[in-house]
């Protein structure tokens, strides 16, 4: 299987097995995702979730936000991971977004970058989730799956697996693949324990296969 075999194949699969991926992390507007994406850095969907609900009833703007002291949102968000960090990120972004953009998340990948606390994944995600834009988001999991199936090569930074994985992935599906992947990481295709035996791509898995056939060549030594 070539590698755009691979992609064809994996991307008919996870259609199949997974016809409406999208985020798990709880919003209703933009900027309560552009919060939850900031949050959601090295801290699960499920805590993220516990954690925003009493934070949007708080601070439901940008400019009420931008109004609250670091100490205030710390209190609400202080269960996730670098609470203090967040905190004076989530400030920032919030003065930032009312002062300079007006409470309008901008579009552009490069300008939400401007933003406090605002990489490229996060800006990503909201390119891809709320403007709809082919962008591909490149997290722990989607960095740790696409080099296990072996849909990028040697590929050291997220930067280099987005674009690889951008090379392959037809555009109109770059949003659904960006969902796929991380969810096949969360519940199949985990960090430790990888559940391989129920795992819809092992025909196309590099890892998989690469195991598979040591295992052979072993049994036939023995």
């Amino acid at each position: 299987m070539n590698i755009s075999e691979k992609y064809t194949y994996c991307i008919a699969k996870f259609e199949e097995t997974m016809p409406n991926p999208k985020t798990e992390l709880n919003y209703t507007n933009p900027f309560q995702l552009l919060v939850a994406v900031i949050l959601s850095a090295q801290c699960t969907d499920k805590r993220v979730n516990m954690i925003t609900p009493a934070l949007f009833r708080a601070f439901p703007t940008p400019e009420s936000l931008s109004q609250a002291s670091e100490e205030q949102i710390f209190e609400l968000i202080k269960s996730c991971s670098y609470p203090q960090n967040k905190a004076k990120h989530l400030k920032n972004m919030a003065q930032m977004l009312h002062y300079e953009f007006n409470d309008v998340i901008p579009d552009d990948v490069e300008k939400m970058q401007l933003l406090p606390g605002v990489g490229r994944k996060t800006a990503n995600v909201m390119a891809a989730v709320v403007f709809n834009k082919p962008a591909m988001a490149v997290d722990t999991h989607v960095f740790r799956v696409s080099a296990r199936i072996g849909l990028v090569r040697n590929a050291k930074t997220p930067l280099e697996t987005e674009k690889q994985l951008m090379k392959h992935i037809p555009s109109e599906k770059v949003h659904d693949m960006h969902h796929w992947l991380i969810l096949h990481g969360r519940y199949t295709c985990k960090a430790i324990n990888p559940d391989c035996l129920n795992c819809p791509i092992t025909a196309a898995c590099a890892t998989f296969n690469k195991e598979q056939k040591q295992s052979n060549n072993l049994q036939l030594e023995l």
